[in-house]
């Protein structure tokens, strides 16, 4: 029955699909102290347990949010938005619909005016028949909104010195939820974002072998830090200064994992974690980086 609902639900929306095109991105360059003000990329890791939720301000005062929490936290989240200033989102992700990622996604629709939705395209097997999916896809038919679907290789934002662009899902028919992720990549200036929802290692390997440029200052590591991600190869690509893990203190999954965190410090990489730093915010104005934590 809740798989009927959905469906239906579904079927009520509108999935569009941009057309393709790749970027040449630049190389990172090294990190130091960069004020606050106009011409400023923010980016918020919000500390929302064992769950993901990122704040992200554009240089050009632009909001693109990916994810939201749990439904235990859509509140926290949405305070933690209106706190910002903001009363709307430009670019709203739900990188793949597991509840520690859409489960606040209803309330900041319903809280919020959003410009663009964007939700990865699920195979008729892997629809999610569960009341958190049914409640995002009723809040965006409330409000009339319309859901992209994008796929690798697009580019969501390009313009004033900073561009956002897709590197995964590559297919629609994956087989875990997973594997459905939302993966972006935002550049502005010569520093780099990688955003990696739970993609896991065979999305490191598509992203990889597509001939993406995957190198990045900040990684924010897929899964979070499960060993079902993050490989050693994916991560030398990547090489990034900072990697950052979404994931609650003592949670029963083991997160981060201890051979991704082997494997972080073995490449000398910096790593950040929202159970143990609490909310982590980068702010670059395109050259250099800061990094500050809650704790």
């Amino acid at each position: 029955m809740k798989r009927g609902i959905a469906a239906l639900l579904s079927a009520a929306l509108i999935f569009m699909l941009p057309g393709c095109d790749l970027l040449g991105l630049q190389p990172a360059t090294s990190a130091s102290q960069v004020s606050s003000g106009g011409d400023t990329l923010e980016v918020h890791f919000i500390d929302a347990g064992q769950a993901d939720a990122i704040f992200i301000r554009l240089p050009d005062g632009q909001v693109m949010q990916i994810d939201a929490g749990k439904n235990s936290t859509g509140e926290e989240i949405t305070e933690y938005i209106r706190s910002q200033g903001v009363e709307k989102i430009d670019y709203l992700v739900g990188t793949h619909p597991h509840e520690d990622h859409i489960g606040g996604l209803d309330n900041v629709i319903n809280e919020f005016e959003i410009g663009e939705l964007y939700m990865p395209r699920i195979s008729a097997s892997d629809t999610p028949t569960t009341q958190t999916y049914e409640d995002v896809l009723t809040a965006v038919s409330s409000k009339g909104m319309t859901i992209t679907a994008p796929h690798s290789g697009d580019v969501i934002i390009d313009g004033g010195g900073f561009k956002a662009q897709v590197l995964s899902p590559a297919g629609e028919d994956y087989g875990d939820l997973n594997e459905y992720s939302i993966v972006i990549k935002l550049t502005y200036g010569d520093t780099e974002f990688l955003f990696m929802g739970d993609a896991e290692a065979v999305n490191e390997r598509e992203i990889i072998d597509a001939g993406y440029d995957v190198s990045a200052d900040v990684l924010k590591l897929g899964h979070h830090g499960s060993s079902t991600s993050s490989t050693e190869d994916f991560l030398r690509r990547v090489s990034p200064n900072y990697a950052v893990i979404s994931c609650g203190a003592g949670n029963s999954y083991g997160h981060p994992h201890e051979e991704v965190v082997e494997r972080c410090s073995g490449l000398g990489i910096d790593l950040l974690r929202t159970d143990t730093d609490g909310t982590v915010v980068i702010k670059t104005d395109g050259q250099r980086i800061d990094v500050s934590a809650e704790k």
